[in-house]
């Protein structure tokens, strides 16, 4: 596979027309569509809704969304969400089963000539990094991926043409994506890392790994809505008389998600409102976000 820097792609990529053909974010010429994997198991995470765990006061599969923006159709493989509004759903038989059956899904609702193949859980993908996979893609003729400091390929963060991916698809019996996706001899990509030090291929598999990209994108400000409600949760523990750093703001906000989802989006302040009268009475047990995040997630199944 042949390596391309991708230090001035990735960094300040341009969104003016790509004339020498094949994808190129920015001009209608060169469609793609863009397949984000969004339904695996999450172990790591004790099962929770990974994709939808807030980073930067924004949904994971919201952000990898985000790097996509010129995509003419955004297909998320995963249970259904109110986020990415755009998104077309699509599910993997039987759920859960892994990325093959994931992209056999995910493929009859593809149309361009492209499509950016994705994980639901990379906070750092940019629409830049996406432009550098496309000229590399185009170089190339199959295909494009992403590698990490150590040259390995990340074959969740890549740009493919269709039709050679579909052939391959079709003839693929195991269930690696290294093995359906090696013998394309995709062009690498090394992106540079974001000024906060964190790659575009980070992805988060563990709640350390949350913590690491919820604080590099706290510490990166430029106008992210975390920092708003970094100073709003400030100016609130002042007025109110709370320690601030007895705020796990992180965590609530993704327990309200979760009540929000699987219950209904005017429970979810109710609930926090309520989690605080306990813990101010003293009444609420140790693990109350992880009980009431197992009634949401009960309470939707029941109903």
């Amino acid at each position: 596979m042949r390596v391309h820097d991708g230090a001035s792609d990735a960094a300040g990529a341009s969104t003016a027309p790509d004339t020498a053909g094949g994808p190129g974010v920015g001009d209608a010429r060169h469609v793609y569509d863009a397949v984000i994997l969004a339904g695996g198991r999450a172990e790591r995470l004790g099962g929770r809704d990974k994709p939808g765990m807030l980073v930067g006061g924004r949904s994971l599969v919201e952000r990898v969304a985000a790097a996509v923006p010129d995509a003419a159709r955004l297909v998320v493989v995963g249970p259904r969400r109110a986020e990415p509004a755009h998104a077309v759903f699509t599910r993997e038989d039987p759920p859960g089963s892994g990325p093959i059956p994931a992209l056999r899904a995910a493929l009859p609702e593809v149309s361009a000539p492209w499509v950016a193949l994705l994980a639901g859980d990379m906070p750092f993908l940019r629409p830049a990094h996406i432009a550098a996979l496309s000229r590399a893609a185009r170089a190339a003729g199959t295909g494009a991926v992403l590698v990490d400091a150590e040259g390995r390929p990340q074959w969740l963060a890549g740009m493919w043409a269709v039709p050679p991916l579909t052939r391959a698809l079709d003839a693929y019996r195991g269930r690696s994506l290294r093995g359906l996706l090696g013998p394309l001899e995709p062009a690498t990509v090394r992106p540079p890392a974001d000024p906060g030090g964190m790659a575009a291929w980070f992805d988060c598999d563990t709640m350390d790994d949350l913590q690491r990209a919820r604080e590099a994108l706290a510490a990166a400000g430029n106008g992210d809505p975390m920092n708003v409600l970094a100073e709003w949760t400030t100016r609130m523990c002042q007025e109110l008389g709370i320690d601030p750093e007895r705020v796990d703001r992180d965590r609530i906000l993704d327990l309200t998600k979760e009540v929000a989802h699987g219950v209904a989006r005017p429970a979810a302040p109710l609930t926090a409102y309520l989690l605080g009268l306990a813990e101010g009475a003293g009444t609420a047990p140790a693990d109350a976000v992880e009980r009431i995040t197992r009634l949401a997630r009960e309470w939707q199944r029941e109903n």
